[in-house]
Parts: structure tokens; sequence; C-alpha cells
């Protein structure tokens, strides 16, 4: 029989990731939430309060009813709203699939390298994480701009006879994304791939399996569950990205983080820029919702 201490400390433990939850996504969630069905004003801060319960409970149940979803209207009205959220998926979508590419070759070679050497490779992933995150986004500045590292070195040995423009450009947006957030795709690539059984390779091939197709048919599949979550790990991110566009894009790039900021700080529209944030963050958490239900279903059919 289990010790009633024991089953107190194990509903302790599981508690803990709720409460955090709980604080630290759900209430100020909450609070964006309600500042979307307000109405903005002038003062401080600017917007109308509403859901306060300084007049009591018959006080909150006629704000309740008071509720405006004009600013929800209003994003369908606007078509800027909606290409800035197009604009925000297709980027972080290309720059998921570039850092896809880039990252499975890394985590493929670190998992095959001599144990002895792995975690000097899983350091060096890691390492650009003791710099600063605006430091290394300043850095390619100074790389990419037309007078930079990257055009002098190019024009030094002759490849190209003018600078490049690749500052504010679509194309410094994705090297900045997947320069940033390459080691969130390459350590679940590499956690992955480092659990493998390397025999079912040799088996494949022993039975007449060339190595491309080898890999195909058994090392990507296996290594699915480390695709999917590199793949959410810098897809989310990207999407609300908001320095890289901004530093490395310029200001004709149009992205909902870059939007966002421009609604708090700019036109102080906290109320619209509020309900932007909500639907943004339902674009991205219901489809990841959907994608767990079908996993585990599959997992429940598959035993």
């Amino acid at each position: 029989m289990k010790h009633p201490l024991s089953a107190v400390t194990d509903r302790l433990v599981i508690l803990i990731p709720y409460f955090w939850l709980l604080f630290f996504f759900l209430i100020p969630f909450f609070i964006v939430f309600k500042i979307s069905l307000s109405t903005t004003a002038i003062a401080m801060p600017p917007y109308t309060p509403v859901l306060g319960l300084s007049d009591g409970v018959s006080g909150l149940i006629t704000q309740i009813g008071e509720f405006s979803f004009d600013n929800y209207l209003w994003l369908t009205q606007d078509a800027l709203y909606f290409n800035a959220y197009v604009s925000s998926v297709i980027i972080a979508g290309i720059s998921t699939l570039l850092a896809l590419i880039v990252g499975y070759p890394i985590a493929y070679g670190m998992a095959r390298a001599p144990a002895t050497i792995r975690p000097t490779l899983l350091m060096l992933v890691i390492l650009p994480f003791w710099t600063s995150f605006l430091i290394r986004v300043y850095a390619w500045i100074g790389i990419l701009k037309p007078e930079g590292l990257l055009n002098q070195l190019l024009l030094a040995t002759g490849i190209i006879d003018q600078p490049l423009v690749i500052l504010n450009t679509h194309t410094a947006i994705f090297i900045g994304i997947v320069y940033s957030y390459l080691p969130f795709m390459i350590l679940p690539l590499y956690s992955a791939l480092e659990k493998m059984d390397y025999s079912l390779i040799e088996a494949a091939q022993d039975l007449g399996c060339p190595p491309m197709t080898a890999f195909w048919k058994v090392t990507f599949p296996l290594s699915l569950p480390g695709v999917i979550a590199g793949c959410l790990l810098v897809f989310i991110p990207a999407v609300g990205e908001f320095v890289i566009p901004d530093l490395l894009g310029g200001s004709q790039t149009l992205m909902i983080g870059k939007t966002l900021w421009n609604e708090f700080f700019a036109n102080r529209d906290w109320p619209v820029s509020s309900a932007v944030a909500v639907i943004l963050l339902l674009l991205l958490v219901v489809p990841i919702m959907f994608f767990q239900q079908a996993q585990a279903r599959a997992q429940e059919q598959g035993r």
C-alpha cells in the first residue's frame, strides 16, 4: 500500500506544472483578453477597464453585458492584420523548413559521432545562447549590410562585382531566424536520432537497400518525433518574432510582431493590439491541440 505522504508528494509534483501554467499563462492571457474587450480611451492606461470588482457582483454582471467585440470585428475589416498574419505564417514556415534542412545533417552527424565528443558538440550548439540575443542579431547587420563583412569577402574573392543587397530583405529575415532558432531544431532531432537503433540501417543495407532509400524508409520515420518537436519549437516563436524583422527586415516587412508593437507603442491602441494577440495565440494553440489529440489517438490505435 502506498504511504499517504508519498501520495501527497505525487499530487504536489503533478500540481506544480498546473500552477505554473495558471500564473504565467492563463492569468496573463485573461488580462490580455479582458483588455481586448474594452474600448480605447485617452487615459492611463489607454483603455476603459472592464470586469472590475469595485462595484460588487451586480456591477460585474452589468459589465459583462457591456462587453465590446468591436475590436475583433475591426480585425476582419482591415486587411492589414490579415496580411500580417499570412505573411508571418509564410515567413515562419519557410524559416522552419530551412532550419530543418540545415539542422538535420548537424543533428545526424552529432548522433553518429563518437560518444566521447558528443558532449562537446552539444555544448557548441548551445554556446550561442550564452550571448545576448539582441547582440547576435545586431552582429548580422554588420555582416549583411552592403559594406559588411560578407560583401567584402565576396568582392575580395572576385565572386561578385558589386555589393549584394541582403539587408532589409526577406532573405535577411530568413538568415536571422534560422541562425537564432537553429539550436531549437537541432536539440530535439539529436535526442531522437541518438536513441535510434542503427542496426536497423545495417539490416536494411544487408537486404540490398541503397543508403538513401534506407534513410527515407528507416532513419527519417524513426526521427519524426524529433522533427515535429523541432519544427514546433522554431515555428511558434518565429510567427510572433519582432526583433529580427525589425532590425534585419526593415520598415517594409509586414509581420504580426511588428504590427503588435506599432499598435501598442505608436498608436497606443491597447484593445485592438490585445485582440490581435488573442487571435494569434488561438491560431497557434488550436492546431497544436488538434495535432496532440490526433497523435494520442494514433498511439492508442498502435497499441
